[in-house]
């Protein structure tokens, strides 16, 4: 009996993955994988970007969820192109999913793309997408203990953003551990505490997503 090798996948994925970040290079758009577990504000951090940046770069969203286009239309609505992936079960994005996508969305009128996952803290940390930067979410009603169970997730990340610090006052919620521990995994990471509620610290991350592109 043949048996199929999750490591053939894999690979098979990351050679999809290379091609994509080749045609966005050639297109000079810069990506970036927006990762979190479900309701931790994926959809509310890219409108809080769009508002932010509005006017001053070009701004494309790839939605991804198993069903539904629900935060598609939220964020169409902003006036930016918007593809939506459906994966029909699957708890997360791959990279063929995201090729297709970017058949569909007009690159030439993109300099920053989104590419929302999946709501999931294991599958997306093994499938590359093509993208330039990995940002995972993680809002404070989840607790602070999620660097301890899912670490795999804190290791590939480039970016940890620390969202609803509005609710501080209210959680108990140690930012201080919580980025102590991230730290832990992954020493080069930057950490942004955001409420895309109030707008704090909202600038911090447009700048460094600025700073990102003025650097390709």
């Amino acid at each position: 009996m043949e048996i199929k090798v999750l490591k053939d996948i894999l690979d098979a994925n990351k050679q999809i993955a290379a091609r994509n970040r080749q045609w966005l290079d050639s297109e000079g758009v810069l990506a970036v994988n927006l990762m979190s577990s479900p309701g931790a504000g994926k959809t509310s951090l890219i409108l809080a970007t769009i508002k932010q940046l509005k006017g001053k770069i070009k701004i494309g969203v790839i939605e991804g969820d198993v069903s539904s286009s629900l935060d598609a239309e939220t964020v169409g609505k902003e006036g930016v192109p918007v593809v939506q992936i459906n994966t029909g079960g699957e708890c997360h994005l791959d990279a063929n999913m995201v090729s297709n996508a970017l058949s569909n969305m007009p690159l030439p009128d993109v300099e920053l793309l989104f590419i929302e996952n999946v709501g999931n803290l294991i599958c997306p940390a093994s499938f590359a997408l093509g993208e330039h930067k990995k940002v995972l979410i993680s809002s404070l009603p989840e607790g602070d203990d999620k660097p301890f169970k899912y670490p795999l997730m804190f290791d590939i990340a480039d970016v940890v953003v620390i969202n609803k610090i509005d609710l501080l006052p209210y959680l108990k919620f140690d930012t201080d551990a919580f980025s102590r521990a991230i730290k832990g995994i992954n020493k080069k990471v930057k950490i942004f505490p955001i409420s895309c509620a109030t707008g704090q610290g909202v600038q911090e991350w447009t700048s460094w997503l600025l700073n990102q592109m003025s650097r390709r």
